[in-house]
This record gives C-alpha cells, sequence and structure tokens, in this order.
C-alpha cells in the first residue's frame, strides 16, 4: 500500500471525489466578481482570460500533482469571467432622472409591492420626449387610486400617467442593493401610477405570455372555486400567482418559517416529480404485461421531466422556478443514465449548471438556501439506511420528518438570518406540521386536479387542496402569534456569510479531519463576527427625507409616517422589531419636526426639511457639526459645519455615520458599493454592451 506524502498527493488520489467542490471554487470566482468596488477593464478580463486557459490547459497536460490545484484556480478565474460577461450581456438603459408622464408599455409581469398594491411590470417600454436608446427595457408600477378600467393580463399593452425614478441604491451603506437585483433583471425604471391604466392594444401572443396567460387563467379560476388566502396561497404553490397573497399572509408564513412554501423552490418540484414518478412507477407496477417489458421506474422518470417541464412553463421562468427544474431535471437524467439520483455530485451538476445560467444568483437568499438545505439533507441521510432498522416501523416517517426538517433548517437558518434579520424560534415546529400537509395533501390534490380539470371533475381535488393549504395558513398563524416567535437579529459584517458558507461547506463535503475542523473553527468564527457588528450611530437616507440616530431604546426616527421601506429596513437591519410610529417616539432626537437636533460623537448633527429648511441650515453652519438638509443648498459651500443636501446625497446615496474617537466617520452607500455598471445611472448601457462585445 502507497503512503501518501502530502496534500498533492491525496488530492491526486482523491481526484474522483471532487466534483462536488466544482461549484465552490467557480463560486469563488463570482462572489469575487461582486465584490469588488471598481469593474474589472478589459485588460484585467483578458488578463484572466489568460490566466484561465493556461491553468486549464496545465489542468489537462501538466503533471499529475498539480492538475487538481490548477483545475480549481481555472474554475476561480472562469467564475470571474463568467460574472462580467453576464453583467454585459444582460446590459440596458437605465433611468437617469425622475419621469412624470405617459407610460405605454407591454405587461409582462403582475405582483404585490411593499405596501400591498398591485404592481405590473412592462416591456417595450415608451416614454413621451425620451429617445429609444435611453428607454428602459422594462419598467415596474405600481398601481394606486381608483383603477378597475382594465383587467390587467399577459401581453397586454396598456398605456398609463406615472411617476418614475430609477432603481434606488442601499437604505444604508453595505445594505441590500436593489440596483444590482434591478440591472440583472434589465429594469431600469420604477414608481407608481394614480391614474387609470388603460388598454390600447389587446395581449399579444408568444410561449412565454401564452403561458403568463394560462397561468393567470388557471390562477382566477382557483381563486374562484377557493376563495380566501387559502385559495390565492394555492394558487401561488401551482401558478407561481402570488398577487392574491395579502402582505398579512406573508407575514404569518415568514414568522412561522413557512415563507419557503409559498415560493416555488426545490421542494415544490420535488414534491411534484416526486408523486407523479411514484404514480408512475407504482402504477405500471401494477399492470404486469407492461411491468415485466418494459423499466417501470426509467419511463416513471420520464413522465416525471415532462411534468417538470410543464410545471416550469406554467410556474414561468423565474430564478427560483429555473433553479428548482434544473435541480429536479439533473436528479430524473441521473436515473435515465442508470446513475445515483440524490447524491452530492447531482447537487454539484445542478449548481454548475444554474451559476453558468445566472451567476448572479450566488448571491441570492434563494440560490444559497436551496442548495445549502439540499446538501444538508444529503449529508444527513447517509447514515439513514443503517439507522431506520433500528427504528420501529410506525415510527420512522416521523423520525425521518424530524431529521430532515433538523437538517434542512440548521443549514439554512443561518442563512435566513443574516438577509431577513429574524429567526422563527419555532420554525421546526410549523415544518413538522405544516411541510407534511404540503407533500401529502396539498401537492398531490394539486396535481390530480390539473389532471381532472379537463373532464370538469376537478372541483373535489380543489376541495382537498383547499383544505390542507387552510391548514398549512391556520399553522402559520398560530405559530407566528407564539410569544417570542421571532427573534430578531442585526446584519452581519459582509465577511460573515461567506466565511460561515465555506467553514459549513468544509464540514459537510470535504473529507479530511483536518478541513472539517477548519471548517468548524471557520463557522464559529464568522459567528463570533456577527457578534461584534457594529451598528451606525446615525442613518441618513439617500434622499435626506429621514434620519435615524441609534440611543438606549434603539434607533429613534425622525418620521412616524413616510419613507416606510427606509425605516422598516434600518429597524431590521438593526435587530429590531419595533414599527416606524413606534421609533418615532423614542428618545434621541430634539426639536420640533422640520429641525431635528441630536449629538454624536459629542458633536452636533441637525436634520432640517420643509420650507425654511435651507435658513435653519445656514444658521447651523455658523458652527462645527453635520447637518443633513432634505433641499437645495443655494449658497456657497459651508466653512463651519459638514452639509448634505439632497445633490450631495445623490452623489453619495445613504450614509452611515460612526462614533470614533476622532470624531464622527461617515461612510456612503456609493463608497461601500463602488462604481459598477449597475449603479452608475449612465442610462446608455447597451452601448456599454456592444463597447464589451467588440
Amino acid at each position: 500500500m502507497r503512503v501518501l506524502t502530502g496534500p498533492l498527493e491525496a488530492l491526486v488520489a482523491a481526484r474522483g471525489r471532487l466534483l462536488p467542490w466544482a461549484p465552490v471554487f467557480l463560486s469563488l470566482g463570482i462572489g469575487l466578481y461582486f465584490a469588488l468596488r471598481v469593474e474589472p477593464g478589459v485588460e484585467v478580463l483578458a488578463a484572466a482570460a489568460l490566466f484561465a486557459a493556461l491553468l486549464m490547459l496545465v489542468a489537462l497536460r501538466g503533471p499529475d500533482l498539480v492538475r487538481v490545484p490548477a483545475t480549481g484556480l481555472a474554475l476561480i478565474a472562469g467564475g470571474m469571467l463568467l460574472a462580467s460577461a453576464r453583467t454585459h450581456l444582460v446590459a440596458a438603459p437605465v433611468l437617469t432622472f425622475r419621469y412624470y408622464g405617459p407610460v405605454e408599455g407591454r405587461i409582462v409581469g403582475i405582483d404585490r409591492s411593499f405596501s400591498d398594491q398591485l404592481r405590473l411590470t412592462l416591456d417595450r417600454v415608451v416614454l413621451e420626449d425620451v429617445a429609444p436608446d435611453r428607454t428602459p427595457a422594462r419598467v415596474r408600477v405600481a398601481l394606486h387610486g381608483d383603477q378597475g378600467f382594465t383587467d390587467p393580463r399577459p401581453g397586454l399593452t396598456v398605456i398609463l400617467s406615472a411617476h418614475l425614478s430609477p432603481p434606488d441604491g442601499p437604505v444604508e451603506p453595505g445594505g441590500f442593493d436593489f440596483q444590482r437585483l434591478a440591472w440583472f433583471s434589465q429594469l431600469g425604471g420604477v414608481g407608481y401610477t394614480r391614474s387609470p391604466v388603460l388598454a390600447i392594444a389587446p395581449p399579444e401572443g408568444g410561449l412565454p405570455l401564452m403561458a403568463f396567460r394560462m397561468r393567470r387563467a388557471i390562477s382566477s379560476a382557483m381563486q374562484a372555486r377557493m376563495e380566501g388566502q387559502p385559495g390565492a396561497f394555492a394558487a401561488a404553490l401551482m401558478t407561481g400567482d402570488r398577487s392574491g397573497v395579502t402582505q398579512a399572509t406573508n407575514d404569518a408564513l415568514r414568522g412561522s418559517n413557512l415563507s419557503h412554501l409559498i415560493s416555488i423552490s426545490g421542494l415544490h418540484m420535488g414534491l411534484l416529480t416526486g408523486f407523479v414518478f411514484a404514480s408512475c412507477r407504482y402504477g405500471l407496477a401494477l399492470i404486469a404485461p407492461l411491468a415485466v417489458r418494459l423499466d417501470t421506474r426509467k419511463l416513471a422518470a420520464l413522465l416525471a421531466l415532462f411534468a417538470a417541464i410543464f410545471y416550469l412553463i406554467l410556474a414561468g421562468p423565474n430564478v427560483a422556478t429555473r433553479r428548482a427544474f434544473v435541480m429536479a431535471a439533473v436528479m430524473l437524467v441521473a436515473v435515465l443514465a442508470d446513475r445515483r439520483a440524490i447524491s452530492l455530485r447531482s447537487v454539484a451538476i445542478a449548481a454548475l449548471i444554474v451559476l453558468f445560467l445566472e451567476p448572479e444568483s450566488l448571491v441570492e437568499p434563494g440560490f444559497q438556501m436551496s442548495f445549502g438545505a439540499t446538501v444538508a439533507l444529503i449529508v444527513a441521510f447517509k447514515p439513514w439506511a443503517g439507522v431506520q432498522r433500528r427504528i420501529p416501523a410506525p415510527l420512522r416517517p416521523v423520525a425521518m420528518l424530524v431529521l430532515s426538517s433538523l437538517a434542512a433548517g440548521f443549514a439554512t437558518a443561518p442563512i435566513a438570518a443574516a438577509h431577513f434579520n429574524r429567526i422563527a424560534e419555532y420554525g421546526l415546529l410549523a415544518n413538522f406540521l405544516a411541510v407534511p400537509l404540503m407533500g401529502i395533501v396539498v401537492m398531490p390534490a394539486g396535481v390530480v386536479a390539473a389532471l381532472l380539470s379537463g373532464l370538469g371533475l376537478a372541483a373535489p381535488a380543489l376541495w382537498v387542496m383547499e383544505k390542507g393549504t387552510w391548514a398549512i395558513l391556520l399553522v402559520a398563524g398560530w405559530v407566528s402569534g407564539l410569544d417570542g416567535a421571532v427573534v430578531a437579529v442585526p446584519t452581519p459584517p459582509p465577511a460573515t456569510l461567506p466565511l460561515m458558507a465555506l467553514g459549513g461547506i468544509a464540514v459537510m463535503i470535504g473529507r479530511p479531519l483536518a478541513l472539517r475542523a477548519a471548517g468548524g473553527a471557520a463557522a464559529v468564527a464568522a459567528l463570533a463576527l456577527w457578534g461584534m457588528a457594529e451598528r451606525p450611530a446615525l442613518l441618513v437616507a439617500g434622499d435626506g427625507s429621514i434620519i435615524g440616530v441609534m440611543g438606549e431604546r434603539g434607533r429613534a426616527l425622525s418620521k412616524p409616517k413616510g419613507a416606510g421601506f427606509v425605516a422598516k429596513s434600518w429597524l431590521e437591519d438593526d435587530g429590531d422589531l419595533a414599527l416606524q410610529e413606534d421609533a418615532f417616539t423614542r428618545p434621541g432626537l430634539s426639536g420640533a419636526t422640520g429641525a431635528f437636533q441630536t449629538r454624536v460623537a459629542g458633536q452636533p448633527a441637525w436634520h432640517f426639511t420643509g420650507k425654511g429648511a435651507a435658513i435653519r441650515a445656514a444658521e447651523a453652519c455658523a458652527g462645527e457639526g453635520l447637518v443633513i438638509l432634505s433641499t437645495e443648498w443655494d449658497g456657497p459651500a459651508p466653512t463651519g459645519c459638514r452639509l448634505y443636501d439632497v445633490s450631495k446625497l445623490r452623489q453619495t446615496g445613504a450614509l452611515a455615520v460612526y462614533a470614533d474617537e476622532g470624531g464622527l466617520r461617515i461612510v456612503s452607500a456609493k463608497e461601500v458599493a463602488g462604481n459598477r455598471l449597475w449603479n452608475t445611472r449612465q442610462g446608455r448601457a447597451a452601448d456599454n454592451r456592444r463597447a464589451w462585445l467588440q
């Protein structure tokens, strides 16, 4: 027996088992690209491409000892190139100014806004006096006021008068970057309308819009048969149409850690394809002539694959649904190829496909939670075959459910907490009660209803589905209403989640004990880093409309209403469950509305809004301190204070002010985000795309 003399020889010996690490190294390159403060230029990308090509040559032709490290480095370089290519290929114009006027476009999306208003996404946009090469490819408009003149339908061309503005940047430095999300969705303007939406052309054809119309038709039919939130919930499960689900229902699902049930994900796709696969396989097994002549396992897998394709078309090609389809399709193809369907290799292949098609999904919570939960389940169930024999048969399903809930919960809880600033204390209980209902009652009834709908016999199955969704919502409402059901946590430092993810991956799929130990240490270090997170003493909105100062009782806000999304985000990032109106009453700000004052690091800070704000700001600037002005400053640059008026805030974005020993340390959102394609607002992104391609 040969004794390995070093880590390189160990890698050579383990080369056949290293596929699960491929998406990890590809993710490192993608993550590196998104972490950059400056968009890499042509020279950097050319050097990275040359570096990747040389490394791949070494990986294919080089000595055995360096092939594995060369492959890993090539994947890192390739991930960076892949993310850059995707960023340029989706480039589309972004508004550079606030627009009010007529908006014409075709409806390609219908959902609900933060304020629970119906919202339309339009393409083929036409704006008055805006050149086509500066017009956004898509805009999103929330519908306020008296509507009802037009029934919004997919493919319908409409016209309305709307207020539009460029997608906003983070509400605080380092916060969620909506501009980046909008860039990859080709969303170049967002806003609202209080005028009626009028149809000017009938719905158009095309497979995507036909599928969209079918989705809306099925959703409307289901909600007509199943009234209230159970019907809206069931329609969202089967079609992805969440426009009927209210904010209260979403809050209950989040508070009970059941929000994953309403977003079409790997769970839904797995339950659907699993039910179809099992039904077909066992149904064919009952027909003796077919059972002895056909490979019923492969035939069932093929039918389940067709069911997954139909579900993908029906639910719409959004990121979560595409990701779920890829995961299910890889596993079903593995069955057709006589390979193990559920394994780390199949998950790695699915991850590579998803990252290749949409590298930006790496930084989204859906991708992280889906693959984290899947890997955790595979690792947790490895010893299950040997252990289950010791468990009494009637208790095995319960034990399996508890194990799966624990594994998925431990894997996804830190990710959910980092992104959504909350931990559902009783999430395990809620999932223990709700997931079996989803798998045994709701999804099978939905499949049966779909099969019988053509015969007009879907009513009994829909009744069963309605009772199942009603029970799930009952569980969500009960669990989320328990005392201490939700624990708020502050936003972690940027390095926390990547460090925790790498540590968790090393623990779950690492082979050497030393690697697993290092992974555990990295996870512990990430938690320690999270515990030392420092929140800003003062936060300033990007338009200067609201500020928030940290006090003994939490952050005090300068407005009881208005700027609701900003206020809610600040409080959540603090790990604070208070409402905006309650935060307004906290001590920390003195003075009257429109002229608030506070102190940070011993220095005064003022916030002036409304009429006469500029005059009061001039008086305050006679001394030292920080002055925030929500209007324009017309005079010469002040010499005493540090002044941020609305014009300067448009350049810097939101501000975070920290109290250091040397005084005030001001960090801007622009400084943290850097100069990237999605936040330059240059309005000629198509030109960038052509230049990059040339």
